[in-house]
Formats: C-alpha cells, sequence, structure tokens
C-alpha cells in the first residue's frame, strides 16, 4: 500500500494578497514564491497542483513561476499545461501546473476555449508510483457563469470517458480530480455535479468537508476541492492556514 500526500492550491500569479495583478514588483513575486516553496518544503507533498501560475508573463515579472518554485521547493518533476497565450508588448503565458516528487509518465493539456486572457482548462498527468500510474487531473473551472462551470465540468467527464476507452495500461485507481471550482458562495453547483458525473466511476468523496479556502485571511467560501475514489483510504484532509495567495492551499494524504 502507497502513501500519497498531495496539495492543491490557486497561487493567484505569486502576487500573494496584492488584489490587483501587475502592481507587484519582481522582486516581491520572488520573495513570494521562495515562501510557497518554503510551505511546500514543510508539508512535504508528493504532488503539487497548481492553478493560476505563470509560464512568463509581463504581469508577473516575466519568468518561469513553475521551474522556480521547482528549484526552491527541492521537487524534481514538473509539467505546464498553458491555457492563455498572448505574445506581443503584454505577452502572458499561465494556465495550471504539477510538481511532483514521483516522475511523470504522461500529462496533457485541454484549454476549453481559445481566449488569451481568462481561458481556465485541465492538466492531466500521470504519475509514475512502483510499477502503477495515479492519474490526476487538475482542474480550473470558470469564475462567474454556472453555464459555464457545468459545461466545462461535461467536457471533462466527456474526455474521462475516451481516455479511459483507449488506455494502453490500467489505472491503479480513478483519476484523483482536484483544482479551483469556483464554486458561488450561496450553492454548490460545480460540486455536485462533479459527484454525480463521477458515480459512473464508483463512490467518491470530496475533500475538503469544512473549512473555507477563500479568501486566505477570512475565508467565507470553499473553493479548492480534491475527490478521491473509493480505492483512497485513510484519508486526512487540512485546509492549510497561509496568506501567501487569495486561496488557501487544500492537503489530502490518503492510502492506495
Amino acid at each position: 500500500m502507497n502513501r500519497v500526500r498531495l496539495v492543491t492550491f490557486n497561487i493567484a500569479h505569486g502576487r500573494g494578497l496584492t488584489p490587483i495583478q501587475g502592481l507587484t514588483s519582481p522582486r516581491k513575486l520572488r520573495v513570494n514564491l521562495r515562501r510557497i516553496a518554503a510551505l511546500m518544503r514543510r508539508l512535504d507533498p508528493h504532488v503539487l497542483a497548481m492553478q493560476e501560475i505563470d509560464e512568463c508573463s509581463r504581469w508577473s515579472g516575466n519568468f518561469d513561476h513553475l521551474d522556480y518554485l521547482r528549484v526552491h521547493a527541492g521537487i524534481p518533476y514538473a509539467a505546464f499545461g498553458i491555457n492563455n497565450r498572448r505574445s506581443g508588448l503584454l505577452n502572458l503565458a499561465y494556465g495550471n501546473a504539477i510538481l511532483s516528487r514521483h516522475p511523470l509518465v504522461e500529462t496533457e493539456t485541454v484549454a476549453f476555449g481559445r481566449r488569451s486572457v481568462g481561458e481556465k482548462g485541465f492538466l492531466y498527468a500521470e504519475i509514475g508510483i512502483g510499477t502503477h500510474v495515479l492519474p490526476i487531473v487538475n482542474l480550473h473551472l470558470h469564475f462567474r457563469s454556472r453555464v459555464r462551470r457545468l459545461d466545462q465540468l461535461d467536457r471533462l467527464i466527456a474526455w474521462m470517458r475516451e481516455k479511459k476507452r483507449n488506455r494502453p495500461r490500467s489505472w491503479i485507481v480513478p483519476p484523483v480530480i482536484c483544482g479551483d471550482f469556483n464554486n458561488p458562495g450561496t450553492r454548490d453547483d460545480a460540486t455536485a455535479s462533479m459527484l454525480s458525473h463521477l458515480s459512473d466511476y464508483g463512490d467518491y468523496t470530496m475533500y475538503p468537508q469544512t473549512g473555507g479556502t477563500f479568501p486566505s485571511p477570512m475565508p467565507r467560501r470553499t473553493l479548492d476541492f480534491v475527490f478521491l475514489p473509493a480505492a483512497c483510504r485513510n484519508v486526512r484532509c487540512e485546509v492549510v492556514r497561509c496568506f501567501l495567495s487569495d486561496h488557501r492551499p487544500v492537503l489530502v494524504e490518503f492510502s492506495i
């Protein structure tokens, strides 16, 4: 039996608690990213799934945030899933990313649309654990429109069905799904829809079951979740108290 620690964290382009993107100096961005790296060294996740992380964007210092975190956190394997890309004077490139202490056997990026700013999507990765692979989906849903969120989940589930049909190797468990679901404060539309969709793959449990993640200083909503299939057992979940983003990280530890 393998023990796995997974953290999902929307790092808000590295800007910390600054509310407006582009007002944080490159020096402060690096300081905040080093603090995130220090937190990850303390939490020691096997897999870190991040949303709103920049590859090379003018508004966030024009450097590769994933590589910077990889070096400072001491996590060897990395994969970027860019959903937004724009060239020119106001260049940007950002999306989802994964850092892993285990080899990444396969990765695939799916963007839900073609906009150069504000586009959402997911990064799929297979994590090599011994002779098996642990499939993980790192997801970011639309923040304003319920219709768009539910449509994006429909597209994810259709993609998962096709992926399972064409797998040359067996999944050790059905995919673990995590990320920023952007649930509204009044109802659990995305998470309820996700649980309904995942019934095709057996019983899933959603974490955290209590505790808010947004905004990080005084959380009033829970936007960030991990969905674990039934084969993931002896689960421990923690919403990590920190002020390095407007979101708080969610850590889950489980046995396979």
